[in-house]
């Protein structure tokens, strides 16, 4: 059955932790809501804010693939694989868990806080643990979504290993109109600005839940907007 499932920002779990302001889309850490632990293939949508000179010290993942991208400032990347990245506004990071890997992300900046999207998928197959980052800021027209990562799209920033699922964003002009993918679990997030899907009103931070819900316009408010949607082909167990 078609759903549209609206979520507004201040809904969303919060940890605020002095060093850390983060807002959960789904249950996450401590915050455990037996109905609201993902959609489609969705595990993980967390919007982090850490202040300068602050960051998250070394810890474990596995069987997750993880993308990050950076909405203000820079955040640096360290893992026990031997890999070390500065991501900024523009450059698409996945990190693949695999059988286990530890990382650390730390606010590059001693000065200026670092805001950032994390969201995690599960891989379609066993994995090696891997990194991969690649700058598409030359890719963003401001008048289209883009690939950011994908298992289905070659030409994505990166490439996750789950076939089902792509994660297109799109820094919008203002009142620019684009087409949410087709697919059966779709999953909207205004990061900035306002927009507007059919005849529902979003603003900074709201998120949509689709279900079959087809094609539809997605349009930009009058000062543009930052989107970040995740098109799925199939959902979690």
């Amino acid at each position: 059955m078609a759903a549209i499932d609206i979520r507004r920002a201040d809904t969303r779990f919060h940890t605020e932790i002095g060093w850390l302001d983060s807002w959960h889309s789904f249950s996450f850490g401590e915050h455990d809501d037996p109905g609201n632990t993902h959609h489609g293939l969705l595990r993980v949508l967390n919007d982090d804010i850490v202040t300068a000179g602050s960051g998250f010290g070394m810890h474990g993942h596995r069987d997750m693939e993880i993308v990050t991208w950076v909405l203000e400032g820079a955040l640096e990347h360290q893992d026990s694989e031997g890999h070390h990245g500065v991501i900024t506004p523009g450059v698409a990071q996945r990190m693949s868990a695999g059988t286990g890997i530890r990382h650390s992300e730390m606010n590059a900046s001693k000065h200026e806080r670092v805001r950032l999207l994390q969201m995690w998928v599960p891989p379609d197959r066993s994995v090696a643990p891997g990194y991969e980052q690649v700058d598409i800021s030359s890719r963003l027209d401001g008048k289209s979504l883009v690939p950011l990562a994908s298992g289905r799209e070659a030409d994505a920033g990166v490439q996750i290993h789950q076939r089902d699922a792509t994660l297109w964003v799109g820094p919008l002009d203002s009142l620019v109109t684009v087409k949410v993918p087709d697919a059966p679990y779709v999953h909207v997030f205004v990061a900035r600005g306002s927009a507007t899907l059919g005849s529902d009103d979003l603003g900074p931070g709201d998120a949509v839940r689709l279900t079959d819900a087809g094609t539809l316009d997605l349009t930009a408010g009058a000062d543009g907007a930052e989107l970040v949607v995740w098109e799925m082909h199939t959902a979690l167990a």
